[in-house]
């Protein structure tokens, strides 16, 4: 049957754009920090302009869809290789365990046609790819207090530049072969063009990446992200965690990619280059870069160190501008690697070395933490496809003494039954810079644990998804003054009816340890197992080919009949207007919120301009509604103006510190304009 082709692409790029939302906020919530990395929203636009090419897309292509599991994968690498090129879109229906909710999330981003030689490819990529320069302004209305006190001549901390967040990013695409840009942004607070920042911007980013160049497989000058294996030593790509997409347990991307964000700390500055020659593939790397740490005066051993690496990017007070680039981490590392369809070997190391030694704050959960100079990684990663099953894994090891092992398999028991499981033992003396592993914990360290997951879908109407996750820290950890425990778990059912409409519901409990400081315990603190209990309910209809609804209900349960006790409650109503070949779409949201603190916090993903969005937490209680508008001027040139507003009910301020709005609400006007040449 191919009645599925009919679909509307909204539609399908909706249900991709629903899975995304769900992933970055368990990132958020998981992190407690909100990531800044568009990269995959840029990758998902790059290839709804400029469509994949199934029958010469590379398996490092194909990975960039990272709803994609490895099965999924493998069987269509299979399918191709066996039978030839794709004569038609229709035939991807053959390809085995390739279902009709798999074909319809790929659609808006592939095409079949036939391969255009290396030759006459080449000879097009400086001059027949897009030119294009994107400029946002973001500006909060109501004025801080770090703002406040620059006009009080005796305050020794404010925030000496400008309100309002800017940012410029000029990019060169030719298909997904060639890539340079420059990225430039400051931030509320920083000077531009006087004072600390007398280049202009704080930040500024450049690439050059270059794609299937022969023997050449990626080259990479300038900024760039290095993934090694399954994250225990090297991933610096934007990186899912636990979500309803239980296939979505394994780390898969190229190991060299080009970096053009905005985070300012998870990325290589250098060169890097990968080459492939018959089954094997040889990468190497070297970065050299100054990041940001708190430094330290040690007057004892005349020896000055840092105790820790600054990610926010943030540089407006004297002590924020004083850490700026403070440190000098100098990084090399490599993988060689076998592959020959099903199997894959990998082994990776990567070496960090600084100008003055680490050496975080004397706490007792740090005895184990990272100190000195150099760190070395090195690793073996592994994957085997047979069948319908799907190995993978990786064991690592820090400076020859530490380790930490993690290994997964995914299984397509039957066309509607999947299933994915994943055990992982890091010791905790195991450390890394960049690690970012399917863990618990932020980083891969001092953790145990067991993931099994299952997505049932007995027809095209009903979808369930479930996980549960076993974990333990054999050490302390950051307000945990203690060995402990958790468990994780986590129920969804999907329904969609018709094509109109979609409904989901999820019931999610989390069970960790916690310190607990009572009134008359001011000295020790008890670690206090802490239930959190979520339950969330979103509909979307569309009512035409024009206007969808969507409405959400999150209620959250935290600690219930615990010293901690705290419940929280959110709701909010969407309108997404998008005619069809108009040049004019919206989208709005209007919503309540109301916790007993910030415990009971909720996260909730907000759409925004194009490739940006957010991720915030609401607690107390209060409303929050955002305008989003486009409007396409021409194939060229378009525009967006974001309009969005926070009000509390029961507050007279907003933030704390220098950050802090002697108001009960903030007021947030964005605009961007993108022009493609």
């Amino acid at each position: 049957m191919i009645w599925f082709f009919c679909f509307c692409v909204a539609h399908v790029q909706a249900q991709e754009t629903q899975t995304t939302e769900q992933q970055i906020e368990n990132i958020t919530e998981a992190n407690e920090e909100e990531t800044e990395d568009d990269s995959y929203l840029q990758t998902l636009r790059h290839y709804q302009r400029n469509k994949l090419n199934l029958n010469t897309a590379t398996e490092a292509e194909l990975k960039e869809f990272t709803f994609l599991s490895p099965i999924q994968l493998s069987a269509f690498l299979t399918y191709r290789r066996l039978f030839g090129k794709f004569v038609s879109i229709y035939e991807l229906q053959a390809v085995p365990t390739w279902d009709i909710d798999l074909i319809q999330k790929l659609l808006p981003f592939i095409t079949v046609g036939p391969a255009v030689s290396l030759k006459e490819d080449f000879g097009q990529r400086f001059s027949g790819g897009e030119h294009s320069i994107l400029s946002r302004l973001t500006y909060v209305l109501e004025e801080s207090e770090g703002f406040k006190r620059r006009r009080d001549s005796a305050a020794t901390s404010f925030y000496p530049g400008s309100r309002e967040r800017l940012l410029i990013r000029y990019k060169y695409v030719y298909r997904n072969l060639l890539q340079y840009g420059i990225t430039a942004e400051k931030d509320p607070g920083e000077q531009w063009f006087k004072g600390a920042q007398r280049n202009g911007f704080d930040y500024y980013s450049a690439h050059l990446f270059i794609r299937n160049a022969g023997i050449v497989k990626n080259l990479a000058i300038g900024d760039f992200t290095v993934n090694m294996g399954q994250g225990l030593i090297q991933w610096q790509a934007l990186a899912f965690r636990k979500s309803v997409d239980v296939a979505n347990t394994k780390r898969q991307a190229s190991i060299l990619r080009p970096f053009n964000s905005t985070n300012e700390y998870f990325f290589n500055r250098g060169a890097g280059i990968t080459l492939e020659k018959n089954r094997f593939q040889l990468t190497g790397f070297a970065s050299f870069r100054k990041v940001s740490g708190n430094l330290t005066v040690d007057t004892l051993n005349a020896e000055d160190y840092f105790s820790s690496l600054i990610t926010s990017g943030l540089h407006r007070t004297p002590n924020e501008q004083t850490d700026k680039n403070a440190v000098q981490m100098n990084s090399y590392g490599g993988n060689i690697s076998y592959n020959d369809g099903n199997l894959h070997i990998g082994v990776n190391a990567v070496h960090f070395q600084f100008d003055r030694p680490f050496n975080k704050n004397d706490e007792p959960y740090n005895n184990f933490s990272f100190r000195g100079k150099q760190l070395t990684n090195t690793s073996i990663d592994w994957s085997y496809t047979w069948r319908n099953l799907h190995w993978f894994g990786e064991v690592a090891n820090h400076n020859s003494r530490h380790y930490g092992m993690m290994s997964g398999l995914l299984v397509s028991a039957d066309p509607k039954i999947d299933l994915s499981f994943v055990y992982r033992n890091i010791e905790k003396g195991y450390q890394t810079i960049f690690g970012n592993a399917f863990t618990e914990g932020t980083y891969p360290t001092n953790e145990k644990g067991f993931f099994a997951g299952v997505s049932i879908k007995p027809n095209a109407h009903w979808r369930f998804d479930g996980y549960m996750d076993f974990y333990r820290f054999p050490y302390l950890r950051f307000r945990v003054d203690a060995p402990s425990n958790g468990e994780d778990y986590l129920l969804q059912l999907t329904h969609k009816p018709n094509k109109q409409i979609e409904i989901y519901t999820r019931y999610r409990q989390e069970r960790k340890a916690l310190n607990y400081t009572g009134d008359e315990q001011l000295i020790t603190a008890l670690v206090e197992p802490a239930i959190r209990r979520n339950w969330r309910t979103q509909i979307q209809y569309k009512v035409s080919s024009v206007i969808t609804l969507r409405q959400r209900l999150d209620i959250m349960w935290y600690d219930v009949g615990g010293p901690l006790e705290s419940r929280g409650f959110l709701t909010f109503f969407d309108v997404f207007y998008k005619p069809s070949l108009k040049p004019f779409s919206a989208n709005m949201r209007l919503q309540y919120f109301e916790t007993d603190d910030f415990n009971s916090r909720i996260y909730a993903y907000e759409n925004d301009v194009l490739y940006g969005f957010s991720i915030p937490p609401f607690s107390d209680k209060g409303y929050r509604y955002y305008l989003n508008l486009n409007y396409d001027v021409s194939k060229k040139l378009s525009f967006w103006v974001r309009w969005a507003q926070l009000i509390y009910s029961n507050r007279s301020t907003v933030g704390s510190g220098l950050d802090e709005i002697s108001a009960n609400k903030r007021s947030e006007i964005k605009c961007q304009f993108l022009l493609r040449m």
